[in-house]
Parts: structure tokens; sequence; C-alpha cells
């Protein structure tokens, strides 16, 4: 685990939807710089970009500014210029197709229909990188998955998504220093209380 990893956070830009579940992977990049002491703040190719070590081991913290559905673009571009490969990549992202709370990491499978990974697959021409992915599917109905994702989160929920974040920022510090494996043994979880089988 000497070389350096990108870990990338996905999301949109701007202040409307800062609050949004659909930024799930900002909040969690947000908290490894707090814990860190990286600033996020270097423009680099359409993403947002911040040096610094976890675990004694080098990251780069990014947040793709190009909007969700173009994450790919500014990601593949960082990995080229610095001459990283896809398995140096590390994705977290929000998750529909996952329950409140539930946590999952991979290191290879399909898009499930998340746009922004679907980008990041195309760029990459592979879907080998790994993946933690947040569940932010409430247990209340959803009319409309895309409006749920692109609204800002009531009160309640966002005071649960603090221990979300800092739960999904303790497993990515460990796939850095330990790997993806390690890590999916000890974050992988169902939503807490939940009984419901593994995807």
């Amino acid at each position: 685990m000497g070389s350096a990893c990108v870990i990338a956070g996905l999301g949109n830009p701007g202040v409307r939807y800062e609050a949004t579940p659909h930024n799930a992977g900002f909040w969690v990049l947000d908290e490894l710089a707090h814990r860190h002491l990286i600033r996020i703040t270097k423009s680099e190719n359409g993403t947002l970009t911040g040096s610094g070590k976890i675990r004694d081991r080098t990251v780069i913290l990014m947040k793709p500014q190009t909007f969700m559905n173009n994450s790919g673009v500014g990601i593949s571009a960082v990995l080229r210029y610095r001459n990283m490969g896809p398995e140096s990549l590390i994705v977290v992202h929000d998750e529909f197709d996952l329950p409140w709370s539930a946590l999952r990491i991979r290191t290879s499978s399909s898009a499930a229909g998340h746009n922004g990974v679907k980008s990041i697959i195309a760029a990459l021409k592979t879907n080998v990188f790994t993946r933690v992915r947040v569940g932010v599917r409430p247990s209340h109905e959803v009319n409309d998955a895309a409006d749920y994702l692109l609204a800002p989160l009531e009160r309640e929920m966002r005071d649960q998504m603090v221990e979300v974040v800092s739960y999904t920022a303790d497993a990515v510090e460990t796939i850095v220093a330990e790997g993806a494996v390690k890590a999916m043994a000890k974050f992988n979880r169902r939503a807490q209380g939940s009984k419901e089988e593994d995807e």
C-alpha cells in the first residue's frame, strides 16, 4: 500500500446542492479533509484537489466540479496527468439502491444506474476500481428518485447523516491503510436495525 491513491467524492458543485443526498461523496471528502488537515482547493482538470497523508500514505482528495453526470471527465484527466491507473482510485458516492445508512465497499461492479459512476466507467474504460457506496434510500416512499436525490435532506436525516459520514470516512481510511478486502469485512453493513439480506 505504499503508492499514492486518489480518493474522489462525487457530488454536484454549488450551494443549491450542498445538503442533498446526491452530495454524500462530497461530505465524506470534507470529513477526511477535516481529519487530516488537507485543503481541497487546487483547481485541476475540472476538479478540486488537495494532497496530504492518511495513515502515512500519500492521498489526493478530489471533488469533480463538472456535475455528477460528467464525473469521469475530471477524474480520468487527473489520473492521466499524474500517471496513475484505476487501481489507485477510490470513489465515494451516494447509492439510492441501498437503504439509508447502509454501506457497501466493492472493487468492481456495474454502475447500477448511478450516472456519476457510469461516467467514470466510460472515461476509464474499466469498472475495476474501488467504490464506497453510501445508502441514501429513505424508509418512506419516494415518488421520484431524482427529485429526492436533488432536494435538501430534512433536518432529522441530516443529523443522522453525520454518523454515516463519520463511519464512511473510517472505512475509507481503512481502505487506504489496509486495502479494500479488509475494509469490506469490517465496514460493509446493512441499514442500521435492518434484517434485510445483502443485495
